[in-house]
C-alpha cells in the first residue's frame, strides 16, 4: 500500500503499524513525534496504530541545542 511519509510516498506492506514503519525508517520512537493525518499519536499507541492506503505521516524529529551561558 502507499503512504505519504513527511511528503514522499512509500510504499509499505499492508498491515503495517505505525511501530514498524518507524523501525523500517531506523527511527528511534523516543527522539520522535509523530502525526498521522494530522493527529499526534502518543508513544505507547504506536503499535496499535495500524496504516491504511493513503495515510498521511509525518515524523518530526527532536533537535537539541541552544545558546552557552555566560
Amino acid at each position: 500500500m502507499q503512504v505519504i511519509v513527511n511528503g514522499m510516498e512509500q510504499e509499505v506492506p499492508s498491515g503495517t503499524n505505525l511501530s514498524q514503519l518507524l523501525e523500517r525508517f531506523k527511527v528511534q520512537p523516543e527522539r520522535v513525534a509523530v502525526e498521522v493525518n494530522l493527529n499526534v499519536i502518543h508513544r505507547q499507541q504506536y503499535s496499535q496504530v495500524s496504516l491504511n492506503d493513503g495515510d498521511q505521516i509525518e515524523i518530526i524529529g527532536f533537535v537539541g541545542g541552544g545558546s552557552s551561558c555566560r
